[in-house]
C-alpha cells in the first residue's frame, strides 16, 4: 500500500503517445517509461492534464495506466490521474485504474458544478473512503475555478487514505498556510514547475513535474540543492530553465512538449482533440533550447538531438 513516505522526489506528469486513431502508442508509450527510469526518476504520474485524461477513451485510459505500472514494478510508484467532474464516474475510473496495477490516485478537486468548501471537503472524505487505493488531492484552481481554503485541507489530511496532494495554486501564501497545518503524515508535492524550488523550501517533499519528462536530471539537481537547503543554487539552476518552462507552456500543454520529444527517443507528436500540435516556429524555438539542456544535463550526443 502507497504511503506518504514514498511521495519523494521527481514524479514526472507523463504525457500520453497515441496513434492516428486515437488508441495508445504501445511502443512510443514504452519508449518514454524506459527513458525516465534510465534518468533515475522516483515515480510516475500518467493520465493528468499532461495526459489528456479529457480527450482519451476510456478503455485507452486504462490500457495507459496498465503499461505505467507495468513499466513502474519494483521501481517507483504509478500515481494515475483522475479527472472526472462526478462522484460516481470518477470512483469508477479509480476502481478501474487499481486493478490495472497502478499504487495511487491523483483526485481532482469537483468542477463545474461549483461545490462549496463543505462540499469539497466531503467529496474527498467520501472518495478516500470507497477508494481502493490511497489517494492525492488534486488542486489546480487556474484550471478548475476552485480552490481548497486551507482549513479544509488541513482536515483532510487527516484522513489515513489521503496522503498528500499535488499544489498548482499559484499562490504562494495559500500554499505557506496549507504547509503549517497539515498533518506529519500527509505530503505537498509541487505541481508547478515554475514555482518548484521555492515550493520545496517551503515545505513541498517533491514535485509532479510536466518538463521532467524532458530532463528530469536537471529537476533532480533542482530539488536536491532546494532540499538541502541551498536555495539560491536551487533558483540560479532554475533560472536556466525559464526558457524552457516559457516555451512548453506557451502553448496548451503537452502540445509543445509533444513535438520535441522525438529527441529523447519518443517520437508521438500526435494530439488529442480539441488540442492541436504546437506551432512550427514554436516547436523550431523549443527544440533549439532543449538540445544542449538534454547534452549538459542527460548525455543525449549531439547525433541523437539534431
Amino acid at each position: 500500500m502507497l504511503t506518504s513516505s514514498q511521495l519523494r522526489g521527481i514524479f514526472p506528469a507523463t504525457p500520453t503517445p497515441v496513434n492516428a486513431d486515437d488508441t495508445i502508442n504501445v511502443g512510443a508509450s514504452k519508449a518514454l517509461f524506459s527513458w525516465l527510469l534510465k534518468q533515475g526518476i522516483d515515480g510516475l504520474v500518467p493520465l493528468g492534464g499532461t495526459g489528456e485524461y479529457g480527450a482519451l477513451p476510456r478503455s485507452e485510459r486504462i490500457k495507459f495506466a496498465g503499461l505505467a505500472a507495468e513499466a513502474m514494478t519494483g521501481k517507483g510508484p504509478v500515481i494515475a490521474g483522475v479527472l472526472d467532474t462526478g462522484y460516481h464516474d470518477a470512483l469508477q475510473a479509480g476502481r478501474e485504474f487499481a486493478a490495472a496495477g497502478v499504487d495511487g490516485l491523483l483526485v481532482l478537486t469537483p468542477y463545474y458544478t461549483n461545490p462549496t468548501q463543505a462540499g469539497i471537503r466531503d467529496y474527498f472524505l467520501r472518495y478516500a473512503d470507497a477508494s481502493p487505493v490511497p489517494i492525492l488531492i488534486y488542486e489546480i484552481p487556474y484550471r478548475t475555478r476552485i480552490a481548497i481554503n486551507p482549513e479544509i485541507l488541513h482536515e483532510l489530511s487527516r484522513h489515513e487514505r489521503i496522503i498528500g496532494m499535488k499544489a498548482c495554486n499559484t499562490d504562494m501564501y495559500h500554499f505557506l498556510r496549507t504547509v503549517a497545518g497539515v498533518d506529519e503524515s500527509f505530503t505537498m508535492l509541487s505541481g508547478e514547475d515554475t514555482l518548484f524550488p521555492l515550493h520545496v523550501a517551503a515545505g513541498a517533499k517533491g514535485g509532479i513535474v510536466v518538463t521532467a519528462n524532458l530532463v528530469p536530471n536537471a529537476w533532480r539537481q533542482i530539488f536536491d540543492l532546494a532540499l538541502a537547503g541551498k536555495t539560491e543554487d536551487a533558483l540560479a539552476l532554475h533560472r536556466r530553465l525559464i526558457p524552457l518552462m516559457n516555451m512548453a507552456f506557451a502553448e496548451t500543454n503537452p502540445g509543445p512538449m509533444k513535438a520535441v520529444m522525438d529527441l529523447i527517443g519518443v517520437d508521438a507528436p500526435r494530439m488529442l482533440a480539441p488540442l492541436v500540435s504546437a506551432a512550427p516556429d514554436l516547436t523550431a524555438r523549443l527544440r533549439k533550447e532543449l538540445e544542449p539542456l538534454l547534452q549538459e544535463f542527460e548525455g543525449v550526443p549531439n547525433a541523437l538531438a539534431s
